[in-house]
Protein backbone atom coordinates (compact mmCIF):
# COMPACT_ATOMS: atom_id res chain seq x y z
CA UNK A 1 0.00 0.00 0.00
CA UNK A 2 1.11 3.53 -0.75
CA UNK A 3 0.80 4.51 2.91
CA UNK A 4 3.29 1.77 3.84
CA UNK A 5 5.95 3.14 1.51
CA UNK A 6 5.38 6.67 0.30
CA UNK A 7 4.37 8.40 3.53
CA UNK A 8 7.20 6.92 5.68
CA UNK A 9 9.69 7.64 2.88
CA UNK A 10 8.68 11.31 2.74
CA UNK A 11 8.84 11.68 6.51
CA UNK A 12 12.25 9.98 6.73
CA UNK A 13 13.71 12.08 3.92
CA UNK A 14 12.50 15.31 5.49
CA UNK A 15 13.93 14.44 8.89
CA UNK A 16 17.27 13.48 7.37
CA UNK A 17 17.45 16.80 5.52
CA UNK A 18 16.53 18.87 8.58
CA UNK A 19 18.64 21.75 9.83
CA UNK A 20 17.84 22.74 13.45
CA UNK A 21 19.31 26.23 13.11
CA UNK A 22 17.35 26.97 9.96
CA UNK A 23 14.27 25.46 11.61
CA UNK A 24 14.36 28.07 14.35
CA UNK A 25 14.57 30.85 11.79
CA UNK A 26 11.72 29.38 9.73
CA UNK A 27 9.46 29.07 12.73
CA UNK A 28 10.16 32.65 13.75
CA UNK A 29 9.59 33.95 10.21
CA UNK A 30 6.30 32.08 9.83
CA UNK A 31 5.17 33.04 13.33
CA UNK A 32 3.86 29.52 13.86
CA UNK A 33 3.79 27.27 16.88
CA UNK A 34 4.09 24.23 14.61
CA UNK A 35 7.66 22.88 14.71
CA UNK A 36 9.80 23.11 11.59
CA UNK A 37 12.57 20.78 10.46
CA UNK A 38 14.48 23.47 8.60
CA UNK A 39 14.09 22.13 5.05
CA UNK A 40 13.64 24.75 2.35
CA UNK A 41 10.50 24.48 0.24
CA UNK A 42 12.25 23.58 -3.06
CA UNK A 43 14.05 20.76 -1.25
CA UNK A 44 10.79 19.58 0.32
CA UNK A 45 9.30 19.34 -3.15
CA UNK A 46 12.34 17.54 -4.55
CA UNK A 47 12.37 14.99 -1.75
CA UNK A 48 8.64 14.45 -2.06
CA UNK A 49 8.88 13.84 -5.80
CA UNK A 50 11.75 11.41 -5.26
CA UNK A 51 9.71 9.45 -2.74
CA UNK A 52 6.72 9.44 -5.08
CA UNK A 53 8.93 8.06 -7.83
CA UNK A 54 10.13 5.27 -5.55
CA UNK A 55 6.62 4.54 -4.24
CA UNK A 56 4.26 5.78 -6.96
CA UNK A 57 0.55 6.04 -6.17
CA UNK A 58 -1.42 4.38 -8.96
CA UNK A 59 -4.80 6.05 -8.45
CA UNK A 60 -6.09 9.47 -7.45
CA UNK A 61 -7.63 7.86 -4.37
CA UNK A 62 -4.26 6.44 -3.29
CA UNK A 63 -2.57 9.77 -3.84
CA UNK A 64 -5.28 11.61 -1.89
CA UNK A 65 -4.98 9.14 0.97
CA UNK A 66 -1.22 9.64 1.18
CA UNK A 67 -1.50 13.44 1.02
CA UNK A 68 -4.21 13.43 3.68
CA UNK A 69 -2.12 11.21 5.96
CA UNK A 70 0.89 13.50 5.62
CA UNK A 71 -1.27 16.55 6.27
CA UNK A 72 -3.33 15.27 9.19
CA UNK A 73 -0.48 13.45 10.87
CA UNK A 74 2.10 16.20 10.40
CA UNK A 75 4.46 16.74 13.29
CA UNK A 76 6.37 19.41 11.36
CA UNK A 77 5.49 22.13 8.89
CA UNK A 78 7.41 20.53 6.07
CA UNK A 79 5.15 17.47 6.13
CA UNK A 80 2.27 19.77 5.25
CA UNK A 81 4.31 21.26 2.42
CA UNK A 82 4.97 17.70 1.22
CA UNK A 83 1.25 16.90 1.31
CA UNK A 84 0.53 19.89 -0.90
CA UNK A 85 3.39 18.88 -3.21
CA UNK A 86 1.87 15.42 -3.68
CA UNK A 87 -1.35 16.98 -4.93
CA UNK A 88 0.70 18.57 -7.70
CA UNK A 89 1.69 15.22 -9.23
CA UNK A 90 0.44 14.73 -12.83
CA UNK A 91 -1.93 12.02 -11.59
CA UNK A 92 -3.67 14.56 -9.35
CA UNK A 93 -3.89 17.60 -11.59
CA UNK A 94 -7.36 18.90 -12.39
CA UNK A 95 -8.96 16.13 -10.34
CA UNK A 96 -12.20 17.33 -8.74
CA UNK A 97 -12.08 14.36 -6.38
CA UNK A 98 -9.33 16.19 -4.47
CA UNK A 99 -11.32 19.39 -3.98
CA UNK A 100 -12.49 18.44 -0.45
CA UNK A 101 -8.86 17.83 0.52
CA UNK A 102 -7.79 21.18 -0.93
CA UNK A 103 -10.52 22.91 1.07
CA UNK A 104 -9.47 21.03 4.21
CA UNK A 105 -5.89 22.17 3.69
CA UNK A 106 -7.04 25.78 3.36
CA UNK A 107 -9.26 25.82 6.42
CA UNK A 108 -7.05 23.75 8.74
CA UNK A 109 -3.76 25.16 7.46
CA UNK A 110 -5.14 28.60 8.26
CA UNK A 111 -1.96 30.53 7.53
CA UNK A 112 -0.66 32.24 4.43
CA UNK A 113 2.17 29.86 3.52
CA UNK A 114 -0.06 26.78 3.51
CA UNK A 115 -3.11 28.47 2.03
CA UNK A 116 -1.12 30.05 -0.80
CA UNK A 117 0.55 26.71 -1.51
CA UNK A 118 -2.85 25.23 -2.39
CA UNK A 119 -3.68 28.12 -4.77
CA UNK A 120 -2.26 26.57 -7.95
CA UNK A 121 -4.42 23.48 -7.40
CA UNK A 122 -7.53 25.65 -7.12
CA UNK A 123 -6.58 27.60 -10.25
CA UNK A 124 -6.04 24.42 -12.26
CA UNK A 125 -9.42 23.07 -11.18
CA UNK A 126 -11.06 26.39 -12.00
CA UNK A 127 -9.60 26.43 -15.50
CA UNK A 128 -10.43 22.79 -16.18
CA UNK A 129 -13.89 22.68 -14.58
CA UNK A 130 -15.33 26.22 -14.59
CA UNK A 131 -18.94 25.08 -14.38
CA UNK A 132 -18.27 23.23 -11.13
CA UNK A 133 -15.67 25.56 -9.65
CA UNK A 134 -17.26 28.97 -10.23
CA UNK A 135 -20.01 28.36 -7.62
CA UNK A 136 -17.37 26.98 -5.23
CA UNK A 137 -15.18 30.07 -5.55
CA UNK A 138 -18.20 32.37 -5.22
CA UNK A 139 -19.21 30.60 -2.00
CA UNK A 140 -15.67 30.82 -0.67
CA UNK A 141 -15.66 34.55 -1.35
CA UNK A 142 -18.58 34.91 1.08
CA UNK A 143 -17.35 32.44 3.68
CA UNK A 144 -16.91 33.35 7.36
CA UNK A 145 -13.46 31.76 7.02
CA UNK A 146 -10.92 34.42 6.05
CA UNK A 147 -8.66 31.85 4.39
CA UNK A 148 -11.40 30.66 2.08
CA UNK A 149 -12.11 34.30 1.24
CA UNK A 150 -8.42 34.85 0.51
CA UNK A 151 -8.35 31.70 -1.61
CA UNK A 152 -11.32 32.89 -3.65
CA UNK A 153 -9.62 36.21 -4.37
CA UNK A 154 -6.28 34.69 -5.43
CA UNK A 155 -7.81 31.65 -7.15
CA UNK A 156 -6.87 32.88 -10.62
CA UNK A 157 -3.25 33.86 -9.98
CA UNK A 158 -1.23 32.75 -12.97
CA UNK A 159 -4.24 32.32 -15.24
CA UNK A 160 -3.03 35.26 -17.33
CA UNK A 161 -5.17 35.69 -20.46
CA UNK A 162 -7.51 32.93 -19.26
CA UNK A 163 -8.55 35.01 -16.26
CA UNK A 164 -12.32 35.30 -15.89
CA UNK A 165 -12.55 39.00 -15.09
CA UNK A 166 -16.25 38.77 -14.24
CA UNK A 167 -15.47 36.23 -11.52
CA UNK A 168 -12.49 38.25 -10.32
CA UNK A 169 -14.65 41.37 -10.14
CA UNK A 170 -17.27 39.57 -8.09
CA UNK A 171 -14.91 38.05 -5.53
CA UNK A 172 -13.07 41.35 -5.10
CA UNK A 173 -16.24 43.44 -4.80
CA UNK A 174 -17.74 41.25 -2.06
CA UNK A 175 -14.49 41.53 -0.10
CA UNK A 176 -13.51 45.12 -0.85
CA UNK A 177 -14.60 46.34 2.57
CA UNK A 178 -13.06 43.41 4.44
CA UNK A 179 -10.81 44.60 7.27
CA UNK A 180 -8.70 41.41 7.32
CA UNK A 181 -5.10 42.13 6.35
CA UNK A 182 -4.67 38.87 4.45
CA UNK A 183 -7.80 39.47 2.39
CA UNK A 184 -6.86 43.06 1.57
CA UNK A 185 -3.38 41.93 0.60
CA UNK A 186 -4.89 39.19 -1.60
CA UNK A 187 -7.03 41.71 -3.48
CA UNK A 188 -3.97 43.75 -4.34
CA UNK A 189 -2.01 40.65 -5.30
CA UNK A 190 -4.74 39.34 -7.61
CA UNK A 191 -5.04 42.67 -9.41
CA UNK A 192 -1.27 43.14 -9.63
CA UNK A 193 -0.93 39.68 -11.15
CA UNK A 194 -3.53 40.42 -13.82
CA UNK A 195 -1.85 43.76 -14.55
CA UNK A 196 1.05 41.82 -16.07
CA UNK A 197 -1.17 40.80 -18.99
CA UNK A 198 -4.06 43.29 -18.89
CA UNK A 199 -2.91 46.55 -17.28
CA UNK A 200 -5.67 48.60 -18.89
CA UNK A 201 -8.35 46.43 -17.31
CA UNK A 202 -6.73 46.82 -13.90
CA UNK A 203 -6.43 50.59 -14.30
CA UNK A 204 -10.13 50.80 -15.15
CA UNK A 205 -11.02 48.58 -12.23
CA UNK A 206 -9.04 50.74 -9.81
CA UNK A 207 -10.67 53.88 -11.17
CA UNK A 208 -14.16 52.45 -10.72
CA UNK A 209 -13.83 50.76 -7.30
CA UNK A 210 -13.18 51.88 -3.77
CA UNK A 211 -10.52 49.67 -2.23
CA UNK A 212 -8.45 49.81 0.93
CA UNK A 213 -5.16 51.71 0.65
CA UNK A 214 -3.30 48.41 1.05
CA UNK A 215 -5.20 46.71 -1.78
CA UNK A 216 -4.83 49.72 -4.06
CA UNK A 217 -1.12 50.14 -3.35
CA UNK A 218 -0.41 46.46 -4.03
CA UNK A 219 -2.52 46.44 -7.19
CA UNK A 220 -0.80 49.49 -8.69
CA UNK A 221 2.79 48.50 -7.84
CA UNK A 222 3.85 47.92 -11.42
CA UNK A 223 1.41 50.19 -13.23
CA UNK A 224 3.08 53.25 -14.75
Amino acid sequence: MVLDGLVPAVRAALRQAGDPERARGMQAYLKTTEPCLGVRLPEVRRLTMAAATAYPPTTVAELGTAAAELWRGAAHREERYAAVALTGLPLARQQLALLPLHEEMITTGAWWDLVDGVQPRVRDLLLAHPGTMHPVVRNWARSPDRWLRRSAVIAQLGARDRTDTALLTEVVEVNAADTEFFVRKAIGWALRDLAKTDPDWVRSFLAEHELSPLSRREAAKHLS
